[in-house]
This record gives structure tokens, C-alpha cells and sequence, in this order.
């Protein structure tokens, strides 16, 4: 007999594995995810949860995400994040997570570029995501598919009767569920240089605008400011935002601090402009930039970035004696899969997308630092919350549209993914110009015309939509930074 799960989840970070923990034991779920379970976004998180840290604090905590996203967010599902916040932290307490205390044993709240005052949790200092990630996989109660990719969502009619994945480089298998929630990520692998796992590379946006649901917000896509630079692999390692919060600086090579040039906060900056002002500077001056710990002592150091600070030291770098050189790298997707306020996707009765893959419009053109693990805390819990009340069934009798087979990589697709990481950077990243965005559009087409495996595919699909929808906005906005020809 056909097994139908009561969800399948795809992904394994903060918004599916918090999803997961939400439901009910005595449901039938699944979850999948592409690699090994810690191969998420989430386990590579320093920075911490953002939230409210009283009732008081919600409306200036709701003002500071609305000016970081530039007054481009969906101000309720701004408030929905916000007034959610509390409930949801103090609910991750309860189940165990501990976050930092400070030395009255309280609550240890810090502040992030952007922030008006301190309202940021940490866990083991600069290791949020990956304390937050073990804490939800040692809770993590259903069944689990390590090595399983997503080649098709099986849709019609509004209905999703569930996906067609990948369990080996060959073997394909059909999953059927009355409930189906997207957690999969943005789109960093598209990008040369990026902060992201390896596994986040858009194919589920891909699926997506194959089957007629449009992304939103495409085009605002955020830039870490603050990545160890000459390292050879492309995903760099990242250095917190709460670096700067406690007191790093950005120098040149003479230690001019040059963002106050830029932007009356300097360090405190929101990311675009902060990113931004690193670009512009290095190409103008043809300076090196650094990050600077001259303002710290090393025991606050170790303490506070215990991580950080043993991951240098294995790169041969002192902290906090030594500077670091530093450059922007692609970090976090604001646009996605549009939803409701529920969580659900636009026009569909069954399918929810939380998390970087989807677009609530909580953060506009630009993401407030630390709002993102919030983000896939806040919308999980209310996408199961409507999946429990709206109790929707299926019966995979009713999905009619032949279930295709797919080949997962075809011999053509390495050269291809290289090049389109090169042609993102250069193209679609910090800085944008209209005739380039064009030139990088017409070589994605091109590679669209080629015989390419089913995952190449859908990556180009959601790199094509991420140049046409930085085409259609011709002005600059938040993280959308067009430079006129």
C-alpha cells in the first residue's frame, strides 16, 4: 500500500527542524534533507536571535526592521515577528536551549549593526546557530532521509500531493503528504564567493516558477560585509556582525577607519551600505581592508568568540593582535516564495515555505541582523499551527499529471555551474549595472538551451528570475544598488 505522510519537510535547519518539533508525535512525517542534516545554513550561524526584549521594546524593535529594509516590508508580517518573539523564545527555553546569561545570571543581550539598543541572544558566544541546530536534532522525534534531493514538487490545481527526490545519482522515489513545508534555503552556491553551505543553491525557487508560482524579491539579495578574505574555498568564513557590536573596527591598510565617510554609524551601518563602502573604497583607493580587535582584551576575546577565535588561529591569524583582511561575500536571500502570514504559499492550499526560502516580507530590501533565525522560529510554529487547524488531506489517487523521471547531473553541468557562480558575482552582486545584468541574462538563456542535468537546471531557472527581477527595479533600493551607465 502507498504510505502517505501527514508532512514532509524539506530541509534541515531552524525552520524545518523547529516545524518538526512543533508537530505532534503521533503524526506521520518526514524530513529530508540533501547532505548530512548540519549541512544548513543554521549550523554555520554566528549571529545570534534577535527579539523583543519586553513588550516595550516591540514597537522600536518592529521601527528598526522597517528602517533596515528600507520601509520595503510587510509591516504586519514585521508586527506578527516581532509580537511573536517573546513567546518564542521563552518557548525554546522551556524545552531546554540555553542561551548566554550575563554575570547576574540573566539574559545576556547584545547589540548588531542596525539595532537602536541591545536585544540580540547568543549561544556559546558566537556558535547561536549551530547550539540552536544540535538542540533541535537532539529533539528532533520523526523520521529522517539523509542524501535526498528534491527534483520535482507533484502540484495541481493548488494541491501539493507531495515530491519526486533523489536518493542516489540514479534512483528516484516518489513521496506523497497531505502537508509539504519548504525550509531549504536561499541561493548561495549561485555565487562565486559566499557564506552559505554548500547545499543552499535556489532548486526548490526553481521547481517553483516551473510550476506557475512567481518569486518575489529576487533581486534583494544580501552581501556579508565581513568575510576572511584569501582563503581558497568558496564558502568563506564568516566574521560576525556582533564583532562589530562589541567594538571591531574596519580599517584600511594605515588603519583609517573610512566607513564614517560613508555613513554617520560607521561599523553600526546596516550590512548594504557597510558592504557597499568596503567595495567602493578598496576599488577606488586600491587599499586592502581589514577588520581590527585593537579595542580588545584577549580573555573578552576567547570568552565572547571562542570560535572565531580558535578558526583564526588555525588560518595563522592572533586575535585579537592581528588584523584580518576582509571582503563582502554573498550571505542571506531576502526575496523567495511568496506567503500568507500562515506561512502558506500564495494560491496553494497545502504548501508552506518558512525560512530563507520563503519571502513573509518581514525584511524588505534588507535584512536586520539577526532577525533571520527569528524568522524561521516565528513562521514554522505558525505554519503548524494552520496545518493543525486547516487539517487539509490528499488522496495521491487524485494527482493525475504523469510523474517524470530526471537525470540528477549530466557531464556538461560542472563547467557550467562554475561559470554561472562567476557570472553572478561579477553581474548580480553588491554593485549593479543594467547592461550588465543584461549581458548575464543572456548567457544564462543560453545555458538554459543546453542539455543540462535536472538540478543545473533549476538553479539557472532561479538565477535567470534573480537578473530579470534586478532589471525590473530601476531604481536603487536597500540592498538593490544600481549605478547608472
Amino acid at each position: 500500500m502507498q504510505t502517505t505522510y501527514d508532512y514532509l519537510i524539506i530541509g534541515s535547519g531552524v525552520a524545518g527542524l523547529n516545524a518538526a518539533r512543533l508537530i505532534p508525535q503521533d503524526k506521520k512525517v518526514l524530513l529530508i534533507t540533501k547532505k548530512s542534516p548540519w549541512e544548513c545554513n543554521t549550523f554555520w550561524a554566528q549571529g545570534g536571535v534577535a527579539t523583543a526584549v519586553d513588550d516595550e521594546d516591540i514597537p522600536t524593535h518592529i521601527k528598526d526592521t522597517l528602517v533596515a529594509g528600507a520601509n520595503y516590508n510587510d509591516k504586519q508580517a514585521v508586527e506578527i515577528l516581532s509580537k511573536n518573539s517573546l513567546k518564542a523564545v521563552k518557548d525554546l527555553i522551556s524545552a531546554g536551549l540555553q542561551f548566554d546569561l550575563n554575570a547576574q545570571g540573566k539574559l545576556a543581550f547584545t547589540r548588531e549593526a542596525a539595532h537602536s539598543r541591545d536585544r540580540i541572544l547568543h549561544a556559546d558566544g558566537d556558535a547561536t546557530g549551530r547550539m540552536i541546530h544540535y538542540f533541535l536534532i537532539q529533539k528532533f522525534p520523526h523520521e529522517m532521509m539523509t542524501d535526498t534531493v528534491v527534483a520535482d514538487l507533484l502540484i495541481e490545481d493548488g494541491i501539493c500531493y507531495g515530491a519526486k527526490v533523489f536518493v542516489s545519482e540514479t534512483e528516484q522515489k516518489v513521496i506523497y503528504a497531505h502537508n509539504t513545508i519548504i525550509a531549504s534555503g536561499g541561493v548561495g552556491s549561485l555565487y562565486k564567493y559566499h557564506t552559505n553551505s554548500t547545499t543552499i543553491a535556489g532548486e526548490l525557487q526553481g521547481i517553483c516558477l516551473e510550476k506557475g508560482i512567481p518569486l518575489k524579491d529576487m533581486e534583494m539579495l544580501q552581501f556579508h560585509p565581513t568575510v576572511v578574505k584569501g582563503t581558497h574555498f568558496a564558502r568563506k568564513p564568516l566574521l560576525s556582525e556582533a564583532l562589530r557590536g562589541e567594538g571591531a573596527h574596519i580599517v584600511d591598510e594605515n588603519n583609517y577607519r573610512f566607513l564614517f565617510d560613508y555613513h554617520k554609524d560607521g561599523e553600526l551601518a546596516p550590512r548594504d551600505v557597510v558592504s557597499r563602502a568596503i567595495f567602493d573604497y578598496a576599488v577606488k583607493n586600491k587599499k586592502g581592508v581589514y577588520l581590527s580587535f585593537e579595542t580588545f582584551e584577549k580573555s573578552f576575546f576567547k570568552k565572547r568568540f571562542p570560535n572565531i577565535y580558535s578558526n583564526l588561529k588555525e588560518l595563522g591569524f592572533e586575535l585579537p593582535f592581528e588584523r584580518v583582511p576582509i571582503s563582502p561575500a554573498f550571505h542571506y536571500t531576502m526575496g523567495g516564495i511568496p506567503t500568507n502570514n500562515d506561512a502558506l504559499v500564495n494560491g496553494m492550499k497545502n504548501l508552506y515555505a518558512v525560512g530563507e526560502a520563503a519571502c513573509t516580507g518581514v525584511h524588505g530590501a534588507n535584512r536586520l541582523a539577526s532577525n533571520s533565525l527569528l524568522e524561521g522560529i516565528v513562521f514554522s510554529k505558525l505554519a503548524i499551527e494552520h496545518s493543525l487547524k486547516n487539517n487539509f488531506k490528499i488522496s495521491y489517487k487524485n494527482y493525475m499529471k504523469p510523474i517524470k523521471s530526471y537525470t540528477r547531473n549530466k557531464a556538461i553541468d560542472k563547467e557550467i555551474k562554475d561559470s554561472l557562480r562567476k557570472i553572478m558575482w561579477k553581474n548580480a552582486a553588491i554593485v549593479r549595472e543594467e547592461h550588465k545584468l543584461k549581458d548575464a541574462l543572456a548567457q544564462v538563456n543560453s545555458f538554459l538551451k543546453l542539455d543540462v542535468g535536472r538540478l543545473l537546471y533549476l538553479r539557472l531557472l532561479t538565477a535567470r528570475q534573480i537578473l530579470q527581477s534586478a532589471l525590473n527595479r530601476k531604481e536603487s533600493l536597500g540592498a538593490h544598488f544600481l549605478k547608472k551607465d
